[in-house]
């Protein structure tokens, strides 16, 4: 998705055009409008997020076991460039950060899912402050994309291992 390396404010109803071969009326058919695109976008690279990282994790016990099957599947998500900017929540989070409207509430309402997720997970195994620890856990692996974005490649992950490595030791063992 072109939102990772360029922007969710490169998605418009144009450049789908072009990318599709569909024409802008046709798209504007289906969306209504460019912000309409781009919340849809947002719903989408949710839906791959889910499908990548959290989906793989599920089947864990919930607690330590279930983050570290997080982390780890975060880690492959970013080495399969399933989005090829890295992760999509590290990248528009920063882009939409202080804007506002339906574009950056969905972007905000999918950061807000996935702390809400590293919290719980984290309360289960023991935590005493599942929100600190879910800030740094996050912390560690948005660092760890944006490193690996100024200066990775496909073929060295070193930064986003050195990411997951830190941030698998915020994970308390399970109480």
């Amino acid at each position: 998705m072109v939102a990772t390396v360029e922007g969710l404010d490169a998605i418009t109803l144009g450049s789908l055009a072009e990318r599709t071969g569909v024409s802008k009326s046709g798209i504007l058919t289906v969306f209504g409008s460019r912000e309409a695109l781009q919340v849809a976008a947002v719903a989408q690279a949710r839906h791959i997020y889910v499908e990548a990282v959290v989906r793989p994790a599920w089947g864990r016990e919930p607690g330590s076991d279930r983050l570290s099957g997080l982390v780890e599947a975060w880690r492959e998500y970013v080495r399969a460039e399933v989005f090829p900017g890295g992760c999509f929540v590290a990248a528009t989070t920063a882009e939409y950060g202080r804007r506002s409207g339906p574009v950056a509430d969905a972007v905000r309402g999918l950061k807000r899912e996935w702390l809400d997720l590293l919290e719980a997970e984290l309360a289960a195994a023991g935590s005493q402050q599942p929100v600190d620890d879910a800030f740094r856990l996050d912390a560690y692996l948005d660092a760890g994309n944006t490193r690996h974005q100024l200066w990775g490649s496909s073929s060295d992950l070193t930064e986003v291992d050195r990411a997951c490595r830190l941030a698998l030791a915020v994970i308390p063992a399970d109480v």
